[in-house]
């Protein structure tokens, strides 16, 4: 057999392979990288966002008014994602999977009640990127830089 015939395939699947995470923002282990300074991604994030989350999560990030209490429903109202909610405390991965998956598979309780749909049949991974970039890249410089800090720890 022709190593040339075996190696060179192989070396270039492997190379479009970990191009492909790459530019996805999937690294090989799985965690979600976000891009913020993307301006192709922060574009494509900001559509995204408009589109499937503003209407809870405001238009311009400030969440639901009373976002700390619960609804009529007793559930809790959609968070802000500027720098005056939470969403900055939680890591990358997190976030995409709370948005792909939903609350109630990330805590492992299918019965937890949430306004909160999971986006898995609906976004591709990169538009979920996407918005979290675009969420990201409104943040001030001091609260990007602790979100990025925490992201090195993970």
């Amino acid at each position: 057999m022709n190593v040339k015939r075996v190696l060179i395939p192989g070396a270039v699947l492997l190379i479009g392979a970990a191009l492909f995470y790459f530019f996805t923002g999937l690294s090989s282990a799985g965690g979600v990288v976000l891009k913020p300074d993307d301006p192709s991604v922060v574009g494509v994030g900001a559509e995204v966002y408009a589109q499937n989350c503003a209407s809870c999560h405001g238009a311009n990030l400030e969440g639901e008014e009373d976002w700390q209490g619960r609804d009529e429903d007793g559930r809790l109202r959609a968070p802000p994602h500027d720098a005056t909610g939470h969403t900055w405390h939680h890591d990358g991965e997190m976030l995409f999977r709370l948005t792909k998956y939903g609350p109630a598979d990330v805590i492992g309780d299918p019965s937890y009640e949430t306004n909160m749909p999971a986006y898995e049949d609906t976004l591709s991974d990169d538009e979920i990127i996407a918005a979290l970039s675009y969420i990201k890249s409104t943040w001030p410089p001091h609260i990007r830089a602790r979100h990025d800090e925490m992201e090195e720890r993970r």
